[in-house]
């Protein structure tokens, strides 16, 4: 019993050497192609980062001049009715989804009847709108489980 037991782990020992040599060739090829490259995808993913900061930012300055132009454009109210909210759109805009939680506002999934504080859903669902907590919870909104 023994003999045979030395016997395989022999094998084993040799099979796993020469899987070991035959593979190395072929990893360390892997290991300089993706040293050469990673430098060149890290300048790519700088540059589109950039890309995106500079279209934000031009969109919020692009919306705040276009709310400064139709705010001048619209007389003043004077019978005290609170405007009508504005229509939610199915996904929001990076800027609008900045500004509204750092308002505080919460993502109401219209369709689930559920509320996102933040996280991977807020801003994101087909369906919803920003509310305060207190304005989700009185409609009957349930706040999500897992943010």
């Amino acid at each position: 019993m023994n003999h045979s037991q030395n016997k395989l782990t022999l094998w084993t020992l040799a099979f796993c050497l020469m899987l070991t040599f035959a593979t190395s060739p072929a990893l360390a090829k892997a290991q300089a192609t993706s040293s050469d490259t990673s430098s060149d995808t890290a300048s790519k993913k700088a540059k589109k980062k950039a890309k995106k900061a500079a279209a934000a930012t031009a969109t919020v300055e692009d919306s705040a001049s276009k709310t400064a132009a139709a705010d001048k454009a619209a007389p003043a109210e004077s019978t005290g009715n609170m405007a009508a909210p504005k229509k939610a759109t199915a996904k929001a805009a990076s800027p609008e989804i900045a500004a509204a939680q750092a308002s505080g506002k919460v993502w109401v999934n219209t369709e689930s009847g559920v509320y996102h504080k933040g996280g991977r859903w807020y801003g994101k669902t087909k369906a919803g709108k920003f509310m305060t907590e207190s304005e989700a919870k009185a409609a009957g909104y349930k706040a999500a489980q897992k943010e």
